[in-house]
């Protein structure tokens, strides 16, 4: 498995493992570890969460199964967010959803995020969503914190528009290590907005969330959808795939800004796929042919 080093003390999987839907999985503890393991014996070690996944619920579901066998902790990168807080019964102080990036808050949604984990550090903490209400000094001193108590290991951003990241980045005494954003080749805001282009500037690693566009590329019949597949299923025959999953993948691998696609499926096989998009090599033509034909037209 390829890894990419973010920092001179950490490297993720080129390929990532998402939870998001782990909750709705409906696997046993003994089933998550197993999954867990597959995973990790394909190379894949880093692991995305989020506090507020499976509402509240699946960081504990992994810490749970990790806790089974607690030694496979030091083979891996936990990653996890904060920053959203939601109405869930699970929170019920919760009044309204909002954003909340104080101090108190990001301090209390880690620690709880270990207790969830059973785990005594976080490699990576994301604020998962830009505030307007963020007060960067005190997302600063709370980064601090939790960095010199030896809690979080490294921080990063998820969804930031280069405005936000430039901002946040000044407060700091030390580098964000990733902004994990949505990436493919049917959602291209990202491509288009100068967000990726921040990425590059600042040798940042993206994450990429949502790289097969959640699935709609699979099933929607909506004319660019329609075409999109069509020039997907073409360019995979041409190059060997299996299908149209990992030339969405090999769309992404190959772009230069070393984009991290994240994999949110508890099926070891369509995990695989990701995996063999590392070895498919997609021309500068095949490339660009699948961008113009998402975008509806020929590039300027």
């Amino acid at each position: 498995m390829q890894r990419l080093e973010l920092t001179e003390d950490l490297s993720f999987s080129r390929i990532i493992h998402g939870l998001w839907r782990l909750s709705e999985w409906n696997m046993t503890n003994e089933e998550v570890l197993e999954l867990i393991e597959e995973c990790l014996k394909a190379g894949i070690t880093t692991f995305d969460h989020a506090d507020i996944y499976g509402n509240y619920t699946c960081e504990k579901m992994f810490g749970d199964a990790l806790a089974l066998k607690p030694e496979l902790r030091e083979q891996m990168e936990l990653v996890t967010k904060c920053g959203i807080k939601l109405v869930s019964d699970n929170r019920p102080d919760h009044r309204v959803k909002s954003y909340d990036t104080s101090k108190e808050y990001i301090l209390a949604s880690v620690n709880q995020s270990l207790i969830n984990f059973q785990t005594d550090y976080i490699d990576v903490l994301l604020i998962h969503r830009p505030d307007p209400y963020m007060n960067p000094a005190e997302v600063a001193e709370a980064f601090t914190q939790l960095k010199n108590e030896g809690k979080v290991r490294h921080f990063g951003v998820s969804n930031f528009k280069r405005s936000q990241y430039k901002m946040l980045q000044s407060y700091l005494e030390f580098p964000l290590v990733t902004n994990q954003i949505e990436l493919s080749a049917y959602q291209l805001e990202n491509f288009e907005d100068g967000t990726l282009d921040l990425c590059q500037e600042e040798r940042l690693a993206p994450m990429a969330w949502s790289p097969l566009a959640g699935g709609a590329i699979f099933n929607s019949q909506d004319e660019k959808t329609r075409k999109l597949r069509s020039k997907l299923e073409e360019i995979a025959v041409e190059v060997g795939a299996q299908g149209i999953d990992e030339v969405l993948y090999a769309w992404l691998l190959s772009h230069p800004a070393h984009i991290m696609p994240i994999v949110g499926s508890g099926k070891m096989p369509r995990i695989e796929s990701a995996i063999r998009a590392l070895n498919l090599t997609l021309t500068r033509g095949q490339w660009f042919d699948i961008l113009q034909v998402a975008m509806g037209r020929e590039i300027a």
